[in-house]
C-alpha cells in the first residue's frame, strides 16, 4: 500500500539508502578543513549552478578558479574571493600541481578537453570530478580511469541526479520491485537547442543530443534497471536542411534490452522539451516528471489500482552540493565513488553502440 507507512519509510530510506551513499546529503562530518576544488571552465554551468553552491558544502570550498577569459577569472575572482594567486589560465594550467590548497579539480569544459584536463589534473596529484559526457570515446575514458588510478586520486562523473531525493528513491522503489517486477523503463529527454552553442559542434561535443541531454535518459534506463543491457536498437532521425544539425544528430530513439527481459525505450532529442522516465512494472508504475531537472521534480506512483502524486522528503543538502560533497568525503575516507569513471566508461561504450545501431540500421549485441 503506498500510505502514511510509505512516507515514513522514505524519510529514513533516503538517510540510510546503500544505493547512493551520499545521495541524500546525510554525510558524516568531515574531519579538518574543507577540501578545496578548483573549478576549470567557467561557463554558466559552472558560474549559475555549481559556484553558488559551495556556501552550502560542509566539506567543500571554492579555492582556484582555470580559464582562458581574464575578465572571467577577474570578474569571478572577486566575487568568490579568489586571490590572483589561485587564478589559473590554460596555458599556466599545470602549475596546480604546486597549490596545496586544491585537493580537487573539478573539470566543466567542452566535452572534447574532458579527457586532457582531467589527465593533466590527476597527474598534478589531484582528484577530479568531470562533466558527463565523461569524455568523447570509450578510449578516452580509459586513459582517464588509468592517469587516475596511477596517481592514486579519485576520479568521478558529475551524474547529479544520483544525489537527488526523487531520483534516490525511484532507484530503491524500482530495485526492491514496490510496482512489481520492472517490465519496461521509458525515458525522454530533449529541449529546443539554440543555434551558434559549442554543443551543435561535433568537434567539440563528441556528437549531437546524445551526447548531451540523451545521456539523462541513457543514465537512468541503467540506474533504474540495477543491471547493464545486452542488446540495443537505435534509430536516428535528423533533419539536416537545419542548419543547427549541420555536423550532430537531432533527435535519436534508442531500445536497450536487460538480461531480466525488462527493455528501456528512450528519447534524447535538440528539437523537443521533455524531461521524464517511468518505470513499469507488474502491479503498476513510478513516474517522475520532471525527473532529472535542476529542481521541481515531481513522482507519482499507482500500486494496487490507486494512483497518488508522492511528497519525496527534501534532502538535507540539494543534488549540486550533495554531488560535491560525496567526492570531498571520498577522498578523505578512501571510498569509492558512486558514480565513479567507471559509471562514465559504461555509458561511452553504450554511446558508442547506440550511434553504431542507428548508423548500420541493425541491433548491435553488447558484451
Amino acid at each position: 500500500m503506498i500510505g502514511e507507512d510509505f512516507n515514513r519509510r522514505t524519510a529514513l530510506n533516503l538517510m540510510g539508502l546503500g544505493l547512493a551513499g551520499a545521495a541524500s546529503g546525510a554525510l558524516a562530518q568531515a574531519p579538518g578543513r574543507k577540501l578545496g576544488y578548483a573549478i576549470v571552465g567557467l561557463g554558466g554551468y559552472a558560474t549559475r549552478q555549481i559556484m553558488p553552491q559551495f556556501k552550502n558544502c560542509r566539506s567543500s570550498r571554492l579555492v582556484a578558479l582555470v580559464s582562458g577569459t581574464p575578465e572571467k577569472l577577474a570578474r569571478y575572482g572577486d566575487e568568490y574571493g579568489i586571490p590572483k594567486t589561485h587564478r589559473y589560465s590554460y596555458a599556466n594550467y599545470d602549475r596546480i600541481r604546486d597549490n596545496p590548497d586544491i585537493d580537487i579539480v573539478y573539470v566543466v569544459l567542452p566535452n572534447n578537453m574532458h579527457a586532457e584536463y582531467s589527465i593533466r589534473a590527476s597527474q598534478a596529484g589531484k582528484h577530479v570530478m568531470c562533466e558527463k559526457p565523461m569524455a568523447v570515446s570509450a578510449a578516452e575514458c580509459e586513459a582517464m580511469i588509468a592517469a587516475a588510478k596511477r596517481a592514486n586520486r579519485k576520479l568521478m562523473i558529475g551524474y547529479r541526479s544520483r544525489f537527488e531525493p526523487h531520483n534516490v528513491l525511484a532507484i530503491q522503489l524500482a530495485r526492491q520491485a514496490h510496482v512489481g517486477r520492472t517490465r519496461i523503463v521509458t525515458a525522454e529527454h530533449g529541449f529546443n537547442a539554440q543555434p551558434n552553442q559549442w554543443r551543435l559542434d561535433k568537434a567539440l561535443a563528441g556528437g549531437g543530443s546524445l551526447m548531451d541531454i540523451g545521456i539523462y535518459s541513457l543514465n537512468a534506463a541503467r540506474y533504474l534497471m540495477g543491471e547493464e543491457p545486452v542488446s540495443v536498437t537505435a534509430v536516428e532521425s535528423t533533419d539536416k536542411s537545419d542548419p543547427r544539425f549541420r555536423t550532430v544528430e537531432d533527435q535519436i530513439n534508442f531500445m536497450l534490452r536487460f538480461p531480466s527481459g525488462a527493455i528501456a525505450d528512450c528519447v534524447s532529442s535538440y528539437s523537443s522539451n521533455h524531461n521524464r522516465y517511468r518505470v513499469v512494472g507488474t502491479d503498476g508504475w513510478i513516474d517522475l516528471e520532471p525527473a532529472t531537472s535542476y529542481e521541481g521534480q515531481r513522482m507519482c506512483i499507482r500500486k494496487d489500482g490507486k494512483e497518488a502524486v508522492r511528497d519525496v522528503p527534501p534532502g538535507p543538502v540539494n543534488q549540486f552540493v550533495g554531488q560535491l560533497d560525496h567526492l570531498s568525503e571520498c577522498a578523505l575516507t578512501g571510498r569509492h565513488p558512486i558514480v565513479a569513471g567507471e559509471e562514465g566508461l559504461a555509458d561511452l561504450r553504450l554511446i558508442e553502440a547506440i550511434y553504431r545501431s542507428a548508423r548500420e540500421g541493425r541491433q548491435i549485441k553488447l558484451a
